[in-house]
């Protein structure tokens, strides 16, 4: 049984807003509350890739602590609704989920959808608002990163890539970063792979692209980081390129209007 949803959807990490960096996690937990019954799905539906991005909690976490740097956190399934994606969406409330139908999805009522919005998406949505206007009150307009995981394989292809920076038409953060992790060995580093980070209304659009603050979103290969100790090596394989590109790229705090590839 999952655990009861009764807290607040997301949670937060402290950490020194004039570091001028915000860490996000969308998909950090695959948890549904026990009213909506596991959305029809087996207990063991929800720990696949489908429910949330494993390893990518751990990630973050770690990442925050090595850096000092705050960070939001979800606390919902990805398939309850899908906070990085925006309100017209059609994969915002998945019927559907790589070819498993999602009973408890199916058919969704406007009264059940706004119920859905109300409860997990947009909460979780302003508490990373008020995060990012913490950081432009401080004078440290921040840079966002939003951590997510990947498949290894996908329909029977594997993905040679072991993370990945996914990214729009702002690149402040992602060329530097690029570079920084290109420099770790024997790693294979995607641009825009396996995903492409041009999607309107999803969390970095709303966020940082919508504020012009610059920002990436980093994913890395699931079997990588199931156990801590995996999730700590890359935590510090980030925190090497973060603080890196931090401190050299210029710019990075100005609020500037890139625009976006999706047509605004």
């Amino acid at each position: 049984m999952q655990e009861d949803l009764s807290e607040k959807p997301y949670r937060t990490i402290e950490g020194d807003v004039k570091l001028g960096l915000l860490l996000l996690c969308d998909h950090a937990q695959n948890r549904v509350p026990e009213d909506l019954h596991t959305l029809g799905l087996r207990p063991e539906d929800l720990h696949r890739h489908i429910a949330f991005d494993l390893g990518a909690e751990g990630v973050t976490r770690f990442l925050a602590e090595m850096l000092g740097a705050p960070a939001v956190i979800s606390q919902f399934s990805r398939l309850l609704i899908d906070p990085n994606r925006g309100l017209d969406d059609p994969t915002l409330i998945m019927e559907v989920a790589d070819g498993l139908v999602v009973p408890g999805n199916v058919r969704l009522s406007a009264e059940a959808r706004e119920e859905r919005l109300d409860r997990f998406y947009r909460p979780y949505d302003a508490a990373i608002g008020r995060a990012v206007d913490a950081g432009i009150e401080a004078g440290k307009p921040p840079v966002i990163l939003s951590l997510h995981s990947f498949t290894q394989a996908w329909k029977g292809h594997p993905r040679p890539w072991h993370a990945s920076v996914l990214w729009d038409k702002d690149p402040r953060v992602p060329l530097p970063l690029l570079e920084k992790l290109g420099t770790i060995p024997d790693a294979v580093i995607g641009d825009n792979e396996p995903y492409s980070g041009q999607l309107k209304g999803d969390t970095l659009y709303r966020h940082a692209t919508s504020r012009g603050l610059a920002h990436a979103l980093i994913e890395v290969r699931q079997d990588l980081i199931l156990g801590e100790e995996g999730q700590a090596e890359w935590a510090a394989h980030l925190a090497r390129a973060v603080s890196d590109v931090l401190q050299s790229a210029e710019g990075l705090h100005r609020i500037e209007t890139h625009g976006s590839h999706t047509g605004d």
